[in-house]
């Protein structure tokens, strides 16, 4: 880049006073995250990309370990999508209908035929990680907003009964055997 070139860039930054964020995804800050999955007592972690959770689009890394707990949920109540690729390991991801029965059953990740899915909002869904250290990057719609009672599946055990999450869990796991 030229001297000027480089002299106009800063002048801009000056002039907005705000200097664009760029953050790669290393190897290193994907294995970070995973040592943080690791201790974590729910076996995943996330590592946000974006600077603020009200921000209208949120980008994430979602380190997890087997028998990690994801929920039947949609996003309807506010309407989001959510776009994930795999970036280490494998998931299954399985589509409900509002009745509970699956619709569709999925391996997504390193070594499966597809690597990541796009999911439009109101669609039940959930996910079953199948390979300790599995990494995904999300996008979703932003403002960031947890998930609501309406928007957890009444099919879906409570997170706090550990027996019936465990048994849930494992029947996932044994559904993509």
């Amino acid at each position: 880049m030229a001297r000027s070139d480089n002299n106009s860039l800063s002048t801009l930054f000056a002039l907005t006073a705000q200097v664009p964020k760029v953050e790669f995804i290393t190897n290193d800050l994907i294995d970070r995250t995973i040592a943080k999955a690791r201790e974590s007592s729910r076996r995943r972690m996330n590592y946000n990309l974006h600077s603020d959770e009200a921000d209208p689009v949120n980008r994430l890394l979602n380190a997890m370990q087997r028998g990690t707990f994801v929920p039947v949920h949609r996003h309807l109540s506010p309407a989001l999508s959510e776009s994930c690729v795999v970036l280490r390991g494998r998931v299954g991801v399985i589509i409900y209908d509002d009745c509970g029965q699956v619709m569709e059953r999925r391996l997504v990740g390193v070594g499966a035929d597809a690597c990541g899915f796009d999911i439009e909002a109101g669609i039940w869904h959930g996910l079953v990680v199948l390979e300790d250290d599995t990494v995904l990057f999300e996008v979703k719609q932003g403002p960031y907003a947890p998930l609501s009672a309406e928007n957890i599946a009444p099919w879906s055990p409570d997170a706090q009964d550990e027996e019936a999450v465990a048994e849930f869990v494992k029947a996932l796991e044994q559904s993509f055997e």
